[in-house]
């Protein structure tokens, strides 16, 4: 099993990395890297909460019988723990590669930063559809423009920190 998860882990970087040479002089690897990485990602969450909300809620409210759910939120809730576990995958295996953080330590700290990204969707989900009035498709797509610029910073600086190398004079 290891070895086959291994293929897979080569087989990703390679296939990203291939398309990186046009990019070289602008963006560093780890950049490229979780852009391509995250962007797959995104567009996988998109996609699932597009499907969540539309045809398996089929955009009706979730009753749990204790509370009600909106069908934006009940999407996004549905969807989460899937992008949760392809993300931080990715991001350990592809992305972030140079941390040396034991993966447990990562995977605590990667919990925290997406339990701060699950709020800020929350907050800007509910403002784009219920008080700007929005679609919830689209206001899945600007919520997670904001969402990604938090995250990329709060993963590279906190989640899987690297170890700061100081050039002495």
């Amino acid at each position: 099993m290891r070895n086959i998860l291994h293929f897979f882990r080569v087989l990703i970087i390679r296939v990203v990395d291939s398309f990186y040479f046009p990019f070289l002089r602008f963006v560093p690897i780890e950049i490229f890297r979780y852009g391509v990485t995250g962007g797959a990602n995104t567009a996988f969450d998109i996609f699932l909460y597009f499907i969540f909300y539309r045809y398996i809620l089929d955009r009706q409210i979730l009753d749990l019988g204790f509370v009600a759910i909106s069908p934006h939120i009940a999407a996004f809730l549905m969807v989460f723990p899937i992008t949760f576990i392809t993300g931080f995958i990715l991001a350990k295996y592809v992305t972030f590669t140079a941390s040396e953080l034991r993966g447990r330590i990562q995977l605590f700290r990667y919990g925290v930063t997406v339990l701060a990204s699950i709020l800020l969707n929350y907050v800007f989900l509910k403002f784009f559809v219920e008080y700007v009035g929005l679609y919830a498709t689209l206001s899945k797509m600007l919520t997670t423009v904001i969402v990604v610029a938090f995250s990329y910073l709060s993963q590279r600086y906190f989640s899987f920190k690297t170890a700061t190398i100081y050039k002495t004079t």
